[in-house]
């Protein structure tokens, strides 16, 4: 018997292999596929078994080119596709809005009609953009500062509207996002930082150290999903903030976490560094109430400790990592030049 019929959106990413990993493990006899454009799928960073071998279909495609996607036989529905970050939303604006937020809409309104019982969004913390006083909660004032959170906003929005008791949408403001991954990414600030570590005995701070940013493992990430597919609130939508209280760190904090764990590095602090004006605490407290089995259960000092063994593992030593296909705009603008995908990110045929 199956147990669940779930459809991940943008699984080939860095969330989606953890993710999948768990979903296998806790639902062995469930059917799950993924759905994905593929632009990051060769950059695997493990060595042993791809966990995409863990679904049951993979299926290749643009969330904004889904029209034939049959959304009828799944349950659930994860949205994790994404323009992921900031450096690459503000080259391509529009297009962070149209993945991010109008095409799963569209896809959401259809598995809707479809008959799909629940859509989990992947949010993100940064639509709190910059917050001086105070934690911010899911009732707090949003302010996007980048093509990246506004998208995020828009697409909470929008989803609310479609929601009923038969067509459950919870939207998750995930902290920063850190961690091994089997496809790791090294444009990440912790991950950065141990990356810097291990390569180059250094941590360069681009910033001016002070931005704060609430962070959550990878792997926790997939807790809060699972969560969210089967909760059991009877409330058509929620939003909730994902992460916990004890993970809100100043940037240089989290460079000197790293030290301890590397004790010879040294850190520099870019004090000419315009000011980040992204800086936001977050409070956690509605999540730890309404998702108390499914809690954080990896600390700053694991995730540091997980990074170092997974980088060693790979014999990462690449002292150069900022311009490698580590980082996901260098792969982005790779595609472009070799013309396989044209200037809106659309691949080529």
């Amino acid at each position: 018997m199956v147990d669940k019929k779930i459809l991940i959106l943008g699984n080939l990413g860095y969330v989606g292999p953890e993710l999948t990993k768990l979903l296998r493990n806790k639902y062995p006899k469930s059917h799950i596929t993924g759905f994905d454009c593929g632009f990051f799928s060769k950059f695997y960073t493990t060595d042993l078994f791809a966990p995409d071998n863990l679904l049951d279909v993979q299926l290749y495609g643009d969330v904004r080119k889904a029209e034939n996607l049959d959304l009828s036989q799944y349950d659930s529905i994860i949205g994790l596709a994404a323009i992921s970050n900031d450096p690459i939303g503000n080259k391509f604006e529009e297009v962070t809005i149209d993945v991010n937020c109008d095409s799963l809409v569209r896809i959401g309104q259809r598995a809707k009609e479809a008959g799909v019982k629940s859509f989990v969004f992947a949010s993100s913390c940064s639509v709190y953009g910059f917050a001086e006083e105070g934690d911010r909660t899911e009732i707090s004032e949003v302010n996007p500062l980048t093509a990246y959170a506004k998208s995020k906003v828009k697409a909470e929005v929008e989803l609310k509207k479609i929601a009923t008791s038969d067509f459950k949408v919870t939207c998750l403001r995930f902290a920063t996002a850190c961690g091994m991954s089997d496809r790791l990414r090294l444009d990440l600030v912790l991950n950065d930082f141990v990356a810097c570590a291990i390569a180059n005995n250094h941590i360069e701070i681009l910033s001016d150290g002070l931005p704060w940013r609430p962070l959550i493992n990878v792997k926790d990430m997939g807790l809060a999903i699972d969560w969210a597919i089967n909760r059991e609130s009877s409330d058509a939508f929620v939003l909730v903030n994902a992460g916990t209280n004890e993970w809100n760190y100043q940037v240089f904090e989290l460079a000197e976490a790293v030290k301890q764990v590397f004790p010879s590095i040294t850190v520099s602090i870019n004090e000419n560094a315009a000011p980040d004006k992204r800086s936001y605490r977050v409070n956690f407290d509605k999540f730890k109430q309404i998702a108390p089995d499914h809690q954080p259960k990896y600390n700053l000092k694991q995730t540091i400790l997980e990074l170092q063994e997974g980088l060693e593992k790979i014999n990462f030593n690449d002292k150069n990592f900022r311009n490698s296909n580590l980082i996901r705009l260098n792969v982005i603008n790779q595609l472009i030049e070799k013309e396989i995908v044209d200037k809106d990110l659309y691949i080529k045929k």
